[in-house]
């Protein structure tokens, strides 16, 4: 991303712990902030922050990834501490000229990439001391999760499809490098698309040939939903073995995707689901 005021290869150098009015963006970023106990420190947050409950009650700036100037500029942020991908630029850049200190936090789909996380929240807080016992926690409940789901894999792992949306009939896969694909290799299963990287629509033959186990999916409503009925309506998808057995597992987006300090008991979750507790 360019134009940061403040750049991410920053981040060892901590601001000032008086700056108390910190812009969250990213539900992630928020999490982790709650998950330090510096939650007060906060004065608005974007549209993917609601969790913790509490973090609802702060004032929404908008979809971090099409943010508006004006919006951010109106809650008066005395630093914005933003997880990768917020934009747009040309916002990013507005704020640059306002001069408002702007971190921007790595996100890295893996179990390391949220340790990462947790040390570049607490430096940027100046909460060292609880940025390490936050970690060590979550190490060792991603490492729980860890053994967990390969007791629960065996030798045989579930092929499993992740699917965004449906677009016109068309699925909305997820690929590799994805948080999809990697919550689902933490669950101790296989992505059932492994030919490209990020989110593309299947053909049918791609998607017949995927021969999913399961399916899963984030639990919403609105445009991008879809029920199981039209999941099964899809030709090619009706005749893999997810179809057959009717295996669809939906979750919440954030608490399956965001990578947070919440993941490992996701991946648990998600490995219950797939193959029994």
């Amino acid at each position: 991303m360019r134009g940061l005021f403040v750049a991410a290869a920053l981040l060892a150098q901590p601001l000032a712990a008086q700056e108390d009015r910190i812009l969250a963006l990213g539900g992630s970023v928020t999490e982790i902030v709650y998950a330090l106990g510096e939650g007060d420190r906060l004065i608005a947050r974007d549209t993917t922050s609601v969790y913790p409950e509490e973090a609802r009650s702060l004032p929404d700036v908008g979809y971090m990834r099409a943010l508006s100037a004006e919006g951010v500029l109106s809650v008066e942020p005395a630093l914005i501490l933003a997880e990768e991908g917020a934009g747009p630029p040309e916002v990013i850049d507005v704020l640059e000229s306002a001069r408002i200190p702007l971190i921007i936090v790595p996100d890295e789909f893996s179990s390391e990439g949220i340790l990462a996380k947790i040390d570049a929240i607490g430096r940027t807080l100046e909460v060292e001391d609880k940025a390490a016992d936050l970690r060590e926690s979550v190490a060792a409940d991603l490492g729980a999760a860890r053994e967990r789901a390969a007791s629960l894999s065996g030798s045989s792992p579930k092929r499993v499809l992740f699917i965004l949306s449906l677009q016109d009939g068309r699925v909305m896969a997820s690929g590799a490098e994805t948080a999809a694909n990697a919550i689902i290799e933490l669950a101790g299963a296989e992505n059932a698309i492994t030919s490209f990287t990020g989110y593309k629509p299947l053909t049918d033959e791609a998607l017949t040939a995927a021969a999913p186990d399961a399916i899963l999916m984030m639990d919403r409503t609105g445009d991008h939903a879809a029920t199981d009925d039209e999941l099964f309506e899809i030709p090619a998808l009706s005749l893999t073995p997810a179809a057959q057995s009717k295996a669809v597992i939906r979750m919440n987006g954030l608490y399956l995707l965001g990578f947070g300090p919440r993941t490992a008991s996701a991946a648990e979750e998600l490995s219950e689901a797939l193959y029994g507790g």
